[in-house]
């Protein structure tokens, strides 16, 4: 179970935005004679993420993100498909405008640990982004907060090492933490007629995909699947 730093060291560049499910459609049909489909889709080219994020009673996390903090880090642990197969706990940090990824493998039974509070042993783990969770939930008390879910439709570029991804379906389980439950109950948080579009890439953006990009009417703010998450508790 090492740890792996995810994307580019050096950090990444990233748009992220609101679009029309209209606007979506379009750009979809123009961006797949360029790009990849992310080879993870399935028959419908989408493939479902939940990941539950971590956050304290003061809202540390969510007000760094809301006011824009040049600096922060988001803990979240994260399924795919509502299976076991894959359990990561992830670190997602900004430092100015570059994004950075951090990951390692963990275990159902480690994440019902730390849903009780049952984090002393996080302490001396061999991995280091445990060790880092564990200072944030003793000095930040920093603890899985809710869970999202939504799907995700995914295309790559390999000059810039550019990754377009449309996500829509976004829900959220409040403050149920219960992730690894079939049933978990969700409320839909993203309006119907919208998708989130990210654009994630290295040093330049080429201008293929630039050009198609401009055509697209965004919102002026960033969409945050999390805050989106935290609207109704």
């Amino acid at each position: 179970m090492s740890e792996q730093t995810s994307f580019n060291p050096n950090g990444r560049k990233e748009i992220k935005h609101a679009i029309s499910y209209t606007d979506y459609a379009i750009l979809k049909s123009k961006l797949k004679h360029v790009m990849k489909l992310d080879v993870n889709a399935d028959l419908n080219g989408k493939y479902f993420i939940r990941s539950t994020y971590f956050d304290n009673f003061m809202n540390k996390v969510l007000i760094e993100k809301k006011e824009g903090f040049l600096n922060r880090d988001k803990y979240r642990v994260r399924i795919y498909g509502k299976s076991l197969d894959i359990v990561n706990l992830e670190r997602k940090s900004k430092r100015n405008n570059l994004t950075f990824k951090s990951k390692c493998s963990v275990t159902r039974n480690e994440f019902e640990k730390m849903r009780v509070n049952d984090v002393e042993w996080m302490e001396t783990d061999n991995r280091v982004l445990i060790r880092d969770l564990f200072h944030e939930i003793k000095y930040n008390q920093l603890k899985p907060m809710t869970v999202v879910d939504y799907e995700r439709e995914a295309y790559t570029f390999p000059y810039g090492n550019v990754r377009v991804t449309f996500d829509s379906k976004v829900q959220s389980s409040m403050r149920n933490t219960d992730m690894f439950n079939q049933n978990l109950p969700m409320v839909d948080v993203l309006e119907p007629n919208l998708v989130i579009l990210e654009v994630k890439y290295d040093e330049y953006l080429p201008d293929i995909i630039k050009f198609m990009l401009q055509a697209v009417d965004t919102r002026a703010e960033a969409y945050s699947k999390y805050q989106l998450s935290r609207m109704f508790g």
